[in-house]
């Protein structure tokens, strides 16, 4: 690596760590954590998820950034996108005199306005492989904050590029770290990768392993999968040596639900002894993601709380799948942030299903009329105190008054 690229940090954390607490903590949700995550308030008992919020990933992320504006104060500083999914975290950045890149429809960004000069940010989900390139010939100053799970995910899809195998990513294929996952292939000659969504577009690739009567032609299946897959994708050459792995952030139990039904494909279509060698399936689960997951299922396991808020931006994919998997096991509603609870209506503005093009709905009576159980979690790149906000605006709504040391 050149000298001005930095990947750990300028060891300023000590400077910056008092103005990140400051910012982002909240008295209320620490004190509850600190008496075991559950705490009658009124006529409200409030579960806290035990595993919620910042995850190391985003916290490094955040330390970086502001590190990198403590450390070039005089300088022009840019992010490549969002460096989180949170909209008061980005916009903290913006307020620091931050600018940020934003890419166009197809996800290509235009670096031609930077200079050799400029502070560039490299976020959480990382840059493709191309963009990387791009912003190493320029000479700007980089400071990668990729997640350390997602660089686990990149060794592991090069790897399945070296030896010859595709790759098959579960991940949303509009997504940055999806794309930047993707491009991995590229470090090797005809290194190819597949992205599906669920196990619905995951079955229509066993379909084809397994020549399923009824299933997609060629011409079918490679204009399905034409952004979603590498140029040129030949399903009949393509799909012969599959290596399955995975956005982080994605819901892990579809994750291994997806690697588990391409390997019995494999199976099914080709034969045991074909896809013991020509099938690779590796841990590729965020543990943060799978952590926060497995606190839901646990919280619902105790007593599915009455109302459960999932707050956090919508655009977030982990916080989508944990409003999703909560769904499954009672009254939800994914918030992004306190604004969305009108004390005056005693409405809630939510977003009632997966996806970040889900409009936004407003539901009336959600808070029942009488004491109630209300759980409580948030995704990866939410901070504490808009955890604090929402949890403050639902008191008020139901006149608990709170301690001074803890509003």
């Amino acid at each position: 690596m050149t000298n001005n690229y930095f990947r750990k940090g300028f060891g300023l954390k000590p400077l910056v760590e008092p103005l990140i607490n400051a910012e982002y903590h909240s008295a209320l949700i620490q004190n509850i954590r600190d008496v075991g995550h559950k705490q009658v308030l009124g006529d409200i008992t409030v579960c806290l998820a035990k595993e919620f919020g910042f995850c190391y990933g985003v916290d490094r992320a955040i330390d970086y950034a502001y590190e990198a504006r403590h450390k070039f104060p005089e300088r022009r500083i840019r992010l490549v996108g969002e460096i989180i999914h949170n909209p008061h975290v980005n916009q903290r950045l913006r307020d620091m005199d931050m600018d940020f890149l934003q890419p166009d429809n197809a996800g290509v960004f235009d670096f031609s306005k930077l200079a050799k000069e400029d502070v560039v940010i490299l976020p959480a989900f990382g840059v493709t492989l191309h963009d990387l390139n791009t912003l190493r010939a320029l000479g700007c100053i980089l400071v990668d904050t990729t997640c350390g799970s997602v660089l686990l995910v990149w060794k592991r899809v090069e790897s399945y590029a070296r030896d010859g195998f595709t790759a098959l990513i579960h991940g949303k294929h509009y997504h940055e770290e999806s794309r930047a996952t993707a491009s991995q292939v590229g470090k090797h000659p005809g290194g190819r990768y597949i992205i599906v969504r669920d196990m619905e577009e995951a079955e229509i690739v066993c379909d084809y392993i397994t020549k399923k009567p009824g299933g997609m032609s060629k011409a079918q299946f490679t204009h399905h999968f034409s952004k979603k897959a590498t140029g040129g994708f030949d399903p009949e050459r393509d799909l012969k040596k599959i290596g399955v792995a995975n956005q982080t952030t994605m819901l892990a139990s579809e994750s291994l639900a997806i690697g588990s039904r391409v390997e019995k494909a494999m199976v099914e279509g080709c034969g045991q002894d074909y896809a013991k060698e020509s099938f690779r399936s590796f841990g590729t689960i965020c543990s943060a993601t799978q952590e926060r997951q497995d606190a839901v299922r646990e919280l619902m396991e105790e007593g599915p709380p009455e109302v459960m808020l999932v707050i956090g931006g919508y655009n977030s994919s982990n916080t989508d799948h944990l409003a999703h998997l909560c769904r499954q096991f009672t009254r939800t509603y994914h918030i992004e942030d306190a604004t969305c609870i009108d004390l005056d209506a005693l409405t809630i503005r939510h977003k009632p299903g997966v996806g970040a093009d889900r409009d936004e709905v407003i539901q009336e009576g959600w808070l029942p009329a009488g004491p109630f159980t209300l759980g409580m979690t948030a995704g990866a790149s939410t901070p504490n105190n808009k955890i604090g906000e929402a949890l403050l605006r639902i008191l008020k709504a139901r006149n608990v008054e709170l301690p001074a040391d803890v509003d």
